[in-house]
């Protein structure tokens, strides 16, 4: 029997492989929580045909062949095990993932969820072959669940997305918190910028901090999981190189691919001193609005957030304030 995993990002597909756990193992790796959301065509075509055609023939065994697809693959393999982490990027993933299987029955009955309560990359390889969450076989309401949560993700506002709160998803564990993690990045009341956005403004408050200090990661002090790596360091470029910056002293960007080749630039950007500017120390005090200073233009699921569409959560009340 040939079993294969799909886990939610390449540190955790990477952690299950050096385990030597699975005949077979896939990362998915998309990103929902940034760009725009892609078109259902496009969903579509990053996991049928041809979207393994960059693995190397090792990784798929026997079921290695031009044009194969994830969708192909677990058409093929006896048992599909889904290895998900519990952060609001993979919880997207696995709603999409459930949402895109539920109308294919073969696959659906040899689906089991083992949902992590914790990354799976953090387990040691020695450790990983004996350690297991719960195994729970996919059902309909599993199905049922994601399609909604999908659906509601992806409306041009975040009401279905919050109505999300009053409904019981308790079958999909870490989904309720997903949904509150993701709403707390929507622009606060008062200050306009989200929950990573004002704890990054907190810490260079602190002082004495480079860029990196500010960014998420384990055991530092900026806890926020919703955005990776270059998200966080869009977000600090938008705080640093606005109109009317929040925050100064950032020596070196944009945060892209090309900083990153020039090991000069990067060394830069990396012992950049920060600071708050005025306007981030009244954001901070939310005595400021951000927006009102600088023009916002980001997407928060099928949500196009601009100045003038500029959806906020209050987290103190749980309550949807409209434009």
């Amino acid at each position: 029997m040939t079993r294969l995993i799909l886990t939610s990002s390449d540190s955790a597909g990477g952690c299950r492989l050096r385990a030597g756990v699975g005949d077979i193992v896939i990362p998915i790796g998309l990103r929902f929580v940034w760009d725009e959301l892609p078109s259902d065509a496009k969903l579509e075509a990053m996991l049928g045909p041809g979207s393994l055609d960059h693995f190397p023939d090792h990784r798929l065994g026997k079921f290695h062949s031009e044009g194969m697809g994830a969708l192909d693959l677990c058409e093929r393999c006896e048992a599909v095990e889904l290895w998900f982490d519990p952060g609001p990027n993979a919880q997207l993933i696995l709603v999409q993932l459930l949402d895109c299987l539920s109308s294919r029955e073969r696959i659906v009955s040899k689906l089991t969820l083992f949902q992590a309560d914790v990354d799976i990359a953090k387990q040691v390889p020695e450790a990983i072959s004996e350690w297991k969450p719960p195994a729970v076989n996919i059902q309909n309401e599993h199905l049922e669940t994601a399609s909604i949560a999908w659906d509601a993700y992806r409306r041009p506002t975040p009401q279905h997305w919050a109505d999300l709160l009053d409904k019981d998803v308790s079958v999909l564990p870490q989904l309720r918190q997903t949904v509150l993690e993701l709403l707390e990045e929507l622009p606060k009341p008062a200050t306009g910028l989200g929950a990573t956005e004002m704890r990054m403004l907190e810490l260079v408050a602190a002082g004495d901090v480079t860029p990196f200090d500010v960014f998420p990661a384990h055991n530092k002090r900026n806890t926020r999981r919703v955005f990776g790596y270059w998200e966080v360091g869009a977000l600090l470029d938008g705080l640093a190189r606005g109109p009317a910056p929040a925050v100064a002293g950032l020596e070196e960007g944009p945060f892209t691919d090309e900083m990153h080749d020039e090991a000069a630039r990067l060394a830069r950007y990396r012992q950049s001193k920060l600071s708050l500017t005025p306007l981030g120390e009244a954001v901070l005090a939310q005595a400021e609005d951000f927006s009102r200073h600088n023009p916002i233009h980001r997407w928060w699921g099928g949500t196009e957030l601009t100045n003038d569409n500029l959806w906020r959560w209050d987290t103190l009340n749980r309550a949807l304030i409209a434009p």
